[in-house]
């Protein structure tokens, strides 16, 4: 078992200075926290594992192949592996736990 502490994660996440921090792996599935700034592009290009993104916290759109979602707090939101996709007018620092299923190669 494993077992993760948000404002942990989140510190982790401010040291190592990157915009995507893995914390979990394990074959059938990889978790890390993703943070964008208000204004950014996303650079994210298609992956190919099944994701799903829970918002923590700031708002932006999700854009899947044309379809666009809300991102905002208590958001869940799916992307088949293999679709393009990026968030999109992020109006509030972004952040969001991200799961892939299996784990991101």
């Amino acid at each position: 078992m494993q077992a993760f502490q948000l404002h942990e994660l989140e510190n982790l996440a401010t040291e190592e200075k990157r915009p995507y921090f893995e914390f979990l792996r394990v074959p059938a599935l990889s978790m890390g926290l993703y943070r964008m700034i208000a204004g950014q592009p996303d650079p994210q290009s298609p992956h190919k594992q099944d994701e799903v993104y829970y918002v923590l916290s700031g708002r932006a759109k999700l854009d899947v192949n044309g379809q666009i979602a809300d991102a905002v707090p208590g958001s869940l939101l799916y992307v088949e592996a293999n679709a393009p996709h990026k968030f999109v007018a992020i109006e509030e620092d972004l952040e969001v736990l991200v799961f892939f299923a299996p784990a991101e190669s």
